[in-house]
């Protein structure tokens, strides 16, 4: 029962033998891969309804964070459990990862009340790393980064999981470099039902929404669907950086016989906010912590001149299908796009430069930003058991299409182009993507305990840009290019016991170029090949009734950093030179009696030049977490506390960060039958940094004029109440 409990879905994950000697893990539906079942895991479907007691009194229902048994690299899983008791309604997936080893997640607004300043995991930075939703690989067109309030909100998520590593051949993705952020949506309910929720908070949060469950729908053996709304508006701790939030969220799974199964999803999210820019030093001594933006139009900072609106939305066709004799096959079709219309802020703001168009030199500067894409794509799968190997095949396609466009204007005149010509344009750009991506694994089961995998990806990433004018240059260009990589991945996992398992982990990580690497007078100048690491990597996991531990030791070895440098009055790119990184990792739980468990986390980072020995920016050196967690019948109460090391947030190491933490407390109670169909009623009170800290803890570049430093502060304490009630339809 407990291998189903935390079952991953992660990439670097494989189908290992069980027997009753050695019952490594649960065997999947249909031989489907963890990581693409149409139910993520059964965590999804045990938290729709009334667990067993003796399942809540247990380390791997409780933990916040499980390294599964079957996993074949360093893997953290943050269960829906621990995202409905813990987190505010406002979260988004950042908030989630956060609790994870060696993860750093600076969230200046307050939970999920803007978009993520940065996500770190073992130094690499938001870009250097993948997100998936439901197995699929999301990014920006332009340079691999993810925008954390335009995805799925906290209410419909199953899982969240930390993958520290590039996992095996089956893993695709833009940004296999620097491990994965996997996202999985939860499940239909197999019964009819219905929910209201809300929760208000700090800074004039609000968060409410509906959800209806079908059920499984009469004549159609077995389909059902779930459809959620969901609104949030909130002030914002830092001054007058407000957002406005609506996600739409619809899922439907569908039987086919009893070996095929399909689904259909789509989300819609939409965004306003006025996002925050960082302060100075001397700004956020002066006028206090959550100095940002201001409610005076003569100013850059003014918060109707900086302001954000965007909409996205993801939809997919998945198939997941036993055709008999060892043969499996799944399928998903997606689309994803991206529209930020507009992106409009001051032209430097926070900083030194002063106001002063061509109409006037008092007239308050500014610009404005509108781009929009879309994403088409497939992966495919198809597995084959042969005796003790199971082979597995298949492809990624996904084909990118970006249109961008930013100019300069005068606010004081109502946002009137300076100058009122072309020459006001600053960019004016098409850029098209396609990467493809065919892979081959074997997993050799040499015992019932020993599993041996070897596998091998082509990764092909074709960048076309069509620019009237030019980032950077602002001169017209037209150029593609080509870049290609061979990724091989070799594991080795071992059941020692059913409750202890362990593995070795040795995989080439990849990283599609961006495309600042054509903002230059002549790209073919630049001898620039994508970026690759060799990651190696040893863990092991354990798990029982009251235990839940993982640890692991790793190495990664990137031995082609891109750099620029400045030839006459030309910037060129090259492959400049290595970095390592290295360290250790652990994650435990020990559920210690009536309802109460303990829990524990660390990490041990090193992310340095080997030129000079310099840090990597925003590369914590240690982080730290622990807390006690408390659910017992109807009641449930954590104290967690989340530290993150000292680094620099710039890659000439000056700016030199200090550590910092976030004490949280969450405080619930569920009732029994209430009236009717009202059922369960679910009470929260979630309080966020009880230690109101308001330590600097991210640099966020320099003003206009490369001098000036921002920074971000923590958000002071947050508390936020929420109430859901379900109502159970069905029969």
């Amino acid at each position: 029962m407990m291998g189903h409990a935390h079952a991953a879905t992660g990439q670097g994950v494989h189908d290992l033998k069980a027997d009753k000697k050695h019952p490594a893990r649960p065997a999947k539906p249909h031989g489907k891969p963890a990581a693409q079942s149409s139910d993520t895991t059964s965590q999804n479907n045990n938290e729709e309804m009334l667990v067993h007691a003796d399942r809540i009194k247990s380390a791997v229902y409780q933990s916040p964070t499980n390294t599964p048994l079957n996993v074949t690299q360093p893997t953290f899983v943050m269960s829906k459990h621990y995202i409905e008791n813990n987190l505010p309604a406002t979260s988004n997936y950042d908030t989630v990862a956060a609790i994870a080893p060696s993860v750093m997640s600076i969230s200046p607004n307050g939970p999920g009340l803007s978009e993520s300043a940065n996500l770190v995991m073992r130094g690499f930075s938001d870009g250097q790393y993948d997100v998936t939703f439901d197995g699929i690989p999301i990014a920006q067109t332009n340079d691999n980064t993810h925008h954390s309030t335009s995805y799925y909100a906290a209410h419909d998520l199953g899982q969240v999981e930390v993958d520290a590593g590039p996992g095996d051949a089956t893993t695709v993705g833009f940004a296999t470099f620097g491990g994965r952020i996997g996202i999985n949506s939860k499940d239909p309910r197999k019964k009819m039902g219905a929910e209201a929720y809300a929760s208000a908070g700090s800074w004039n949060t609000y968060n409410y929404g509906a959800e209806f469950d079908t059920g499984e729908i009469k004549g159609t053996h077995g389909g059902r669907l779930f459809a959620d709304v969901e609104g949030t508006t909130s002030g914002g701790y830092v001054s007058y950086a407000a957002q406005r939030r609506a996600n739409y969220m619809m899922k439907y799974i569908q039987p086919l016989g009893n070996r095929t199964t399909l689904t259909l999803s789509g989300m819609y999210n939409h965004v306003d906010q006025h996002a925050p820019p960082g302060a100075t030093r001397e700004q956020i001594a002066r006028y206090g912590s959550e100095y940002g933006l201001s409610n005076d139009p003569t100013k850059q900072n003014y918060e109707g001149y900086n302001r954000d609106s965007i909409q996205t939305d993801l939809e997919y066709i998945g198939i997941n299908s036993d055709l008999g004799a060892g043969w499996t096959i799944e399928n998903k079709a997606y689309t994803f796009a991206y529209f930020h219309q507009p992106g409009d802020s001051g032209k430097d703001v926070n900083g030194t430069l002063a106001n002063g168009t061509a109409y006037g030199a008092t007239d308050v500067p500014g610009t404005r930003m509108k781009m929009d894409y879309r994403a088409w794509g497939d992966v495919l799968k198809i597995r084959k058991k042969f005796s003790i190997v199971d082979f597995q095949s298949g492809v990624w396609v996904d084909h990118q299409s970006n249109g961008r466009i930013q100019y300069n204007l005068d606010w004081t005149l109502g946002g009137k182009p300076v100058p009122n010509s072309a020459k006001a344009i600053t960019r004016q750009m098409h850029d098209q993507n396609l990467s493809i991506q065919p892979f081959i694994q074997a997993d050799v089961h040499i015992t019932k305990a020993l599993t041996f995998s070897a596998g091998f990806k082509y990764a092909s990433f074709e960048r076309d840009l069509e620019a009237t004018v030019n980032q950077t240059t602002k001169k017209p260009l037209n150029y593609s290019q080509t870049y290609t990589a061979p990724l091989p991945s070799f594991s080795l996992h071992y059941m020692i016991t059913p409750k202890w398992s362990s593995y070795i982990q040795v995989a080439r990580g990849f990283l599609a170029p961006s495309l600042t690497y054509f903002y230059v007078g002549n790209p073919s100048d630049n001898q620039v090949s994508p970026e690759r690491t060799w990651n190696y990597q040893i863990g092991t996991s354990y798990q029982d009734r009251r235990w839940s531990v993982g640890g692991d030791f790793y190495y990664i070895d990137f031995s082609n950093m891109i750099g620029s440098r400045l030839i006459g009055q030309n910037t060129q790119y090259y492959n400049m030179g290595s970095v390592r990184y290295y360290g250790a990792e652990v994650q435990g739980t020990f559920y210690v009696g009536k309802g109460i468990s303990l829990f524990a986390n660390a990490s041990y980072n090193q992310a340095r030049l080997n030129s000079d020995n310099s840090w990597v920016p925003n590369a914590p050196d240690a982080t730290a977490a622990g807390g006690i967690i408390y659910n017992n019948r109807n009641f449930y109460a954590s104290l967690i506390d989340k530290w993150v090391g000292s680094r620099f947030g710039d890659s000439s190491n000056t700016q030199g960060m200090t550590p910092f933490n976030s004490l949280d407390l969450s405080l619930g109670y569920t009732t029994g039958h209430v009236i009717g169909p009202m059922n369960h009623v679910k009470f929260k009170l979630n309080i966020t940094n009880l230690l109101n800290s308001h330590s600097i803890n991210y640099f966020n570049g320099y003003a206009s004029d490369g001098k000036t430093a921002l920074y971000f502060t923590q958000p002071g304490l947050g508390a936020f109440g929420s109430i859901s009630v379900p109502f159970d339809i069905g029969h």
